[in-house]
Formats: C-alpha cells, structure tokens, sequence
C-alpha cells in the first residue's frame, strides 16, 4: 500500500466514526423532538379546557361585580334619601320642638319661682342668706376689666378691652 491508499483509508475510518457519532446525536435529538412534541401535546389538551374553564369563571365574576355594583348605587340612593329625609325632619320639626322646649322650660321657672316664698326686704338689700346662691358676676363688670387689663400688662399684651378685645384674645379674629 502505498501512502496515498493508507491516507485514504485513514480518512475513510474517521469519516464513518464521525458518521456514527451524527447518527447517534440525530437519533437522540429525533427522540427529544418526539418528547417535545408529546408534551406539547399533553399541556395543550389540558390548558385548553383550564381556559375555557377561566373564561367561564370571569365571566361569572364580572356578572357578580354588575351585581354588587347595582346593589352598592342602590344602597347610596338609599343613603342620600336617608340623609334628605332627616334634614327635611329636621328643619319641619326641629324649630318648632326647641321653640316649645323653651316654652315648657320658661313655664317651669315661672312655676318654680313662683313657689319659693319671698325674700325677707333685708335679704335684698344685700346681704346673704344661707343656703341661696349669688348671681355670678357679669362678664363686662368694671371690675373684670381691671383685673383682665392688669393681667395683660403682667403678660406684656396690649390692653384689650370690650368685645373684640376678648375676641381677639381666642384666636377667633
């Protein structure tokens, strides 16, 4: 044999070697495929009915909701008529029940003072009985105003006095 035939030779062994690891790599990757294919298969057959399945469902869900919706319109109209009705109540009834309360309470103290006995003349002339409560003092008492002035120039606050002087002094001007 002469060297040509022996590379020849040589060339024809490693091209059938290679040809077996081809045949070998293509068979395993024709059984992958077909694996593939089956499993495809399979998650096809089951994904199909799971999403009708899921379609179904949404769509029950979604007629739910239109109910819920109705009812929560509903239950806000019955709130604002709710709210309607108890300022209508309100106004139509409210004025005249205050003003017939302060009827009865007028009634009540007519009544009751005049029950009580009359104070002795001397009683009136200032001085205190036992057992009876004083007047409280006026607001605008000059008194008052002198004890306030006194107090705001210990404070360091300009003199306030009359009414939108003790305004001014809760904040409310």
């Amino acid at each position: 044999m002469s060297g040509g035939e022996v590379a020849g030779l040589l060339v024809a062994v490693f091209w059938a070697i290679l040809v077996s690891f081809l045949a070998v790599v293509l068979v395993r990757l024709a059984q992958t495929l077909r694996a593939a294919t089956r499993l495809v298969t399979a998650v096809t057959e089951e994904a199909v009915p799971l999403l009708g399945e899921a379609s179904d469902t949404v769509r029950s869900a979604q007629t739910q909701l239109d109910r819920v919706e109705t009812i929560a319109s509903d239950v806000q109209d019955v709130a604002a008529n709710a709210s309607a009705l108890s300022a209508t109540v309100a106004s139509t009834f409210g004025g005249p029940l205050v003003k017939v309360a302060a009827f009865g309470y007028g009634v009540r103290r007519a009544l009751s003072r005049r029950r009580e006995p009359a104070p002795p003349a001397q009683a009136q002339a200032g001085r205190v009985l036992p057992g009876r409560l004083l007047p409280t003092p006026r607001r605008d008492a000059p008194g008052r105003r002198a004890a306030e002035a006194g107090r705001a120039r210990a404070t360091g606050r300009a003199e306030r006095t009359g009414r939108a002087g003790r305004r001014g002094r809760r904040g409310e001007d």
